[in-house]
């Protein structure tokens, strides 16, 4: 494997382990939604998981990564569709999606 595409990996582990240290132990959508700063972070650790994933699609497309092309999708999302984003979605792959990711990408590191 390529070192940029080991780069980008660990991009993406540090911005989930980033997202996992904001909310802390108590995962709450309440805290969440009413805490404008917490949401920014998190968006904007989704716009480096996004794009890290797109580049590393566009350099080594053979690497499997389960929901790759969803969550390069939530990136430009929040990019370009800032004033529409949805905090129960975002929320939802929180809670149901980034462990899976997490699991991938630290196979795939090691």
């Amino acid at each position: 494997m390529e070192i940029e595409i080991k780069k980008f990996l660990f991009d993406i582990f540090e911005s989930i382990i980033s997202i996992e240290s904001y909310l802390g132990k108590k995962r709450d959508f309440n805290i969440y939604l009413n805490d404008k700063m917490l949401r920014r972070a998190i968006e904007r650790e989704f716009e480096i998981i996004g794009e890290a994933l797109n580049r590393i699609d566009k350099l080594e497309p053979s690497i499997k990564i389960s929901s790759k092309k969803q969550i390069i999708s939530v990136r430009n999302k929040v990019i370009h569709g800032y004033d529409k984003i949805d905090n129960e979605i975002i929320w939802g792959i929180i809670v149901r999606h980034l462990p899976a990711l997490k699991i991938e990408i630290e196979s795939l590191l090691h």
